[in-house]
C-alpha cells in the first residue's frame, strides 16, 4: 500500500507541474509583454548629467579635462621640452681612460700599440707605431709597468714607455 500512495503522490506532483507549465507558457498577459522598468532605470536616466556639466564640475574641483588628442599633444611637448633641457643643462664630459700596461721582454711597438688601442688610449695601433718609428725609438722599448691615461698626448705616451 505504501508504494501505491507514493506513486500517487508523485503522479499528482507531476500533473500539477505540467498544468502550471502549460498555463505559464501559453497564457500571455500584456504586463508580461511590456518591457520591465524599474525605479533605478528611471532615476539613472534622469540624474545622469551631460558631458558639459560633468566637465564644468570637474574643472571647478581643480581637475584638468582634456580629450585624448589634447593629452597626447601635451605629452609630446613635455617630452620634447625635457629632452631639450637635459641636452642644454648637461655639459659634455670627456671620458678619461686610465690603463696600466705591463711591457715584457720581446714585445714590439705594434704590441704596445694594440694594447693602447684596446684600452682606447690611441685610436689606431698602426698610427701609434708610425709615430714611434718617426721618433726613432722603436728599439728602445723598456720592460715594466706603466700608467697611461687618455689625456696624455702620443708624445707623452711614447716618452713614458720608450727610452728617448
Amino acid at each position: 500500500m505504501k508504494l501505491n500512495r507514493l506513486s500517487s503522490f508523485a503522479a499528482g506532483i507531476f500533473l500539477a507541474t505540467a498544468i502550471s507549465s502549460a498555463a505559464y507558457f501559453t497564457i500571455g498577459t500584456e504586463a508580461s509583454k511590456a518591457p520591465a522598468q524599474t525605479k533605478e532605470d528611471k532615476s539613472d536616466s534622469a540624474s545622469k548629467p551631460s558631458d558639459e556639466k560633468m566637465k564644468a564640475e570637474l574643472e571647478s574641483s581643480g581637475y584638468v579635462v582634456q580629450t585624448t588628442e589634447e593629452y597626447n599633444k601635451s605629452l609630446q611637448k613635455a617630452k620634447k621640452a625635457a629632452q631639450e633641457e637635459i641636452a642644454s643643462n648637461e655639459p659634455q664630459k670627456e671620458v678619461v681612460n686610465e690603463v696600466i700596461i705591463n711591457v715584457t721582454d720581446g714585445m714590439t711597438s705594434i704590441d704596445v700599440g694594440r694594447m693602447l688601442e684596446q684600452a682606447k688610449i690611441v685610436e689606431n695601433a698602426f698610427q701609434f707605431t708610425k709615430e714611434v718609428e718617426k721618433k726613432g725609438v722603436e728599439n728602445r722599448l723598456r720592460p715594466g709597468t706603466y700608467k697611461i691615461t687618455s689625456e696624455m698626448t702620443p708624445d707623452q705616451v711614447i716618452s713614458t714607455i720608450f727610452k728617448e
